[in-house]
């Protein structure tokens, strides 16, 4: 399977324990870690969790099905 990327907008907010980081671009995916490199590096595989669970999620749900896909893009204002 031929394996592309996506750029996403990580912020990270300094708490009273460590880092809080989120996806502006993804709801519901948040990390925490004692460094923002900790915090970072856990935002990094929650991402990557969260795309493959929707791929497999997808797979199944098509499978024996004719279907089309195709690549689309949208653009994101910045302010």
């Amino acid at each position: 399977m031929e394996q592309g990327k996506l750029a996403f907008t990580a912020v990270y907010l300094k708490a009273s324990h460590g880092y809080i980081g989120f996806i502006e671009e993804l709801p519901g995916v948040n990390s925490h870690g004692r460094t923002i490199d900790e915090a970072r590096a856990t935002l990094h595989k929650l991402a990557a969790v969260v795309f493959d669970e929707e791929r497999r999620g997808s797979e199944e749900m098509l499978a024996g099905k004719d279907v089309v896909r195709e690549s689309f893009f949208v653009a994101i204002p910045r302010s």
